[in-house]
């Protein structure tokens, strides 16, 4: 038994190790077969499809609000299944004016290639650059991302020396503040795992760390929301890079499951009033 049970956390541990020396590919779980699509819903869409820079051909929804429009939000989902079940996190958005353009990372729905970092935010810009040539209006447009997609976003936006030119603002819904401390959080919840907690802080590296790249965003306004209740991704994350970052920034405290804020009237109006405040302050003229 003894035995057994020494050969088991060794194979937890190899596992874990494999995935990691992929370098982020333990955060990526892409689903390719869509569940619903918005149409289902009662809303208008089209379907959209563009290259990455290294050629990987992407597939993203642009989703038409039913109330008159108020602006665009840029939709980064998290790291399971795709497009078609995330897409539901943003009906609210829809019902309140605000058009969604949702993208799904390579790998993910009908996106090709497979996911990992470096390459999702080539695929992230590839959407931002398309979305830029097609809304010419002068109506605001946001980021919004959700845990993992709330983390790649805060990089993009470090990345992205464009970033202010064609977004007005960014949200962000859980996003945690490092990769290794999210996988060694992760790894000790499970007892297959719990001994590669250690070298799994030490085998991802941090240069694509939420918590630095906040840090370069001064300028860009930025809400970040975060659940008490978030047994995913804790609570404290979302802290440590609310205190880490430039200002301006807004923080809203939710409860409930994890990227379930939105849920909350209280959450919706404060987004609602953040790019309100934030369309408001880019269309005063200058004093």
């Amino acid at each position: 038994m003894k035995f057994i049970v020494i050969v088991t956390k060794y194979i937890g541990l190899l596992l874990l190790c494999t995935m990691l020396s992929g370098c982020t590919r333990l955060f990526f779980f892409p689903m390719t077969q869509h569940v619903t699509t918005p149409a289902q819903l009662g809303y208008q869409y089209e379907d959209v499809y563009f290259e990455s820079a290294d050629g990987v051909r992407l597939h993203a929804w642009l989703i038409e609000p039913v109330a008159p429009q108020r602006g665009t939000v840029y939709f980064l989902h998290g790291n399971a299944e795709n497009i078609s079940t995330h897409f539901r996190a943003t009906v609210w958005l829809l019902q309140s004016g605000y058009r969604v353009f949702a993208l799904d990372y390579r790998g993910y729905g009908l996106s090709e290639g497979k996911p990992d970092v470096p390459e999702v935010f080539s695929d992230i810009e590839a959407g931002a650059q398309w979305l830029a040539k097609q809304d010419d209006s002068a109506l605001p447009v946001f980021m919004l991302g959700q845990s993992l997609g709330a983390s790649l976003a805060i990089k993009f936006a470090s990345l992205d020396t464009h970033f202010e030119q064609r977004f007005d603002g960014l949200i962000t819904e859980a996003a945690f503040a490092r990769y290794d401390t999210i996988a060694q959080h992760i790894a000790s919840k499970h007892w297959l795992t719990w001994a590669a907690a250690y070298p799994a802080k030490w085998l991802i590296g941090r240069q694509y760390d939420p918590l630095d790249a906040i840090a370069e965003l001064d300028g860009i306004p930025k809400l970040l929301i975060h659940s008490t209740d978030d047994e995913i991704i804790p609570y404290r994350f979302g802290e440590a890079l609310y205190r880490q970052a430039a200002e301006p920034k807004t923080w809203i405290t939710a409860t409930g499951p994890h990227i379930r804020a939105a849920a909350e009237p209280a959450v919706r109006q404060g987004v609602l009033a953040f790019m309100q405040r934030v369309a408001t302050q880019e269309t005063q003229p200058a004093q």
